[in-house]
């Protein structure tokens, strides 16, 4: 057989990211039944940080086996029945994926669009309400990986309260990176991933549900269109029943524990502090070698940031310099924006001073080197100035 033997990569991607080396060590503790006495004790201390890091007291806080993904199809399928509306918004891929999965769980929705590079504008949502009284859910994304958006969810939260609606959130890239005001708005359901801001491998979507999206799964009129997605069933697993449904993958559940020990060493405050500083000195490098952001500043997600290739550069060739010559990944772009924006994502461990810094350096270079028209030297001392 072919050696395995991957490299150390620094992943400034939009995920995943880095994984904290404390988490790696978790994942090689030793393997032990899902049912296992010590097992459940590490189980019930993970939803209990789990609801420190999503800022509720909802019980129904677990992790679904799988990635953000899975998480993504958990929220819809627990969350409407064949038939039911759902008012679903859309500013990028993962807008446009949370249509699919409803259109598969047999919804009809109705979607709400923004521009890509911006925010699904409340009043649309405000005008969809009203000529869809009847939908049930409002599914929207609050951290659009496609664009680097940070929607904001108040008054969208809001409306779907005040006409009898429950709303499904994506936090897939923002969970542990800034704030998710899961039980101050009242959300309904909201996911995530592990592979984030978390700095967890990919493998785990945090859920935590509410007391209407609760209700509405106990008292469902048809069962849930996915066996192994059911919370009815998974979350007597995680509640005092231990009930038997799937085989837990023990080792991740190890990781997410660190991971999540590790959010609330730091805390959550400070813990958001350090994105937008590094996401600040991240920006002010890249504007000063003559590039230019993608999002207008009220609605830049901290974690990951959306920027307009500089003249004369080769999308593929500059990402593939930067692997190959410093082991360094960004992200291409999806959808509208593909050719045209790289996605750099500085995300939970990789949110630090030093990674700005080294990727700054690395991408001057490399663009220089193309030919790029840029500002060179100016990055980095811009960068500084902001940590000074």
């Amino acid at each position: 057989m072919n050696l395995r033997n991957p490299k150390s990569k620094l992943l400034l991607g939009p995920g995943p990211s880095n994984a904290d080396p404390r988490v790696l060590r978790a994942l090689s503790e030793p393997t032990i039944g899902h049912l296992d006495p010590d097992f459940v004790k590490i189980m019930d201390e993970t939803t209990d940080l789990l609801r420190y890091v999503f800022q509720t007291a909802n019980q129904l806080t677990i992790p679904i086996s799988g990635t953000g993904s899975a998480g993504m199809e958990t929220a819809i399928v627990n969350s409407i029945e064949p038939g039911d509306k759902a008012i679903i918004c859309v500013a990028g891929v993962f807008g446009e994926r949370m249509v699919d999965v409803a259109e598969r769980s047999g919804a009809v929705v109705v979607r709400v669009d923004g521009p890509w590079g911006s925010i699904v504008d409340p009043e649309d949502v405000r005008k969809a309400i009203k000529e869809n009284p009847d939908a049930k859910i409002i599914g929207i994304v609050h951290a659009e990986t496609s664009t680097g958006v940070l929607q904001p969810l108040e008054d969208i939260a809001s409306m779907a309260h005040e006409n009898g609606m429950r709303i499904v959130v994506d936090a897939v890239t923002s969970l542990g990176g800034v704030k998710v005001p899961v039980d101050e708005l009242e959300l309904d359901f909201v996911y995530s991933g592990t592979q984030k801001c978390l700095s967890c491998p990919p493998g785990l979507a945090p859920v935590t549900v509410g007391p209407r999206a609760l209700d509405f799964i106990k008292n469902r009129e048809t069962k849930c269109q996915s066996w192994y997605l059911d919370l009815a069933m998974i979350s007597r697993y995680w509640g005092s029943e231990r009930f038997y449904h799937h085989t837990a993958p023990v080792n991740m559940i190890y990781a997410l524990n660190e991971a999540l020990r590790i959010i609330k060493e730091e805390g959550l405050e400070s813990r958001w502090a350090r994105h937008q500083l590094n996401q600040q000195a991240l920006m002010t490098g890249l504007e000063a070698m003559g590039m230019k952001l993608v999002v207008e500043p009220d609605y830049r997600l901290p974690s990951l940031t959306t920027v307009y290739l500089p003249d004369d550069a080769d999308d593929a060739l500059v990402r593939s310099r930067l692997l190959k010559e410093y082991d360094i990944e960004i992200g291409a772009a999806l959808g509208e924006f593909k050719g045209r924006v790289w996605r750099i994502g500085l995300m939970g461990t990789n949110s630090t001073k030093g990674n700005v810094v080294t990727f700054l350096a690395a991408l001057e270079d490399v663009l220089t080197s193309v030919g790029a028209k840029i500002n060179p030297g100016v990055g980095l001392q811009a960068a500084s100035a902001v940590y000074r």
